[in-house]
């Protein structure tokens, strides 16, 4: 996996930097699931209120993962930048009672100037 880096933003454009190409549409997903414990604690958690640290910790990592996997499709493609970038998350329930986070990031990758 490559490691050179790439502008990455939430906007159409970069400031200060001209588009010169599409390379076209670039996504990551990253499903993971949360064990059944932390599922019980974060339910006791929200009840009398606080943060669920280990929900968020999963949260975080769902995350970078999903936008290391939209990274790498982008390199790919030739490109030096990814904008318009859209973060979806989502719970999945599963037969066995428990729930998956889904963290998709899709974006435009470009080559800006």
């Amino acid at each position: 996996m490559s490691t050179t880096p790439l502008l990455v933003s939430t906007t159409p454009t970069l400031e200060g930097r001209r588009i010169v190409a599409y390379k076209g549409l670039v996504g990551g997903d990253a499903i993971l699931g949360a064990n059944m414990f932390r599922d019980f604690f974060a339910g006791i958690r929200d009840l009398v209120g606080g943060r669920s640290g280990s929900y968020e910790k999963v949260l975080r990592k769902a995350k970078q993962e999903a936008i290391e996997d939209m990274l790498e499709q982008a390199r790919e493609l030739g490109a030096n930048a990814v904008v318009g970038v859209d973060l979806d998350y989502e719970t999945i329930q599963v037969q066995d009672g428990g729930s998956m986070l889904m963290v998709s990031a899709s974006g435009t990758a470009v080559v800006v100037e």
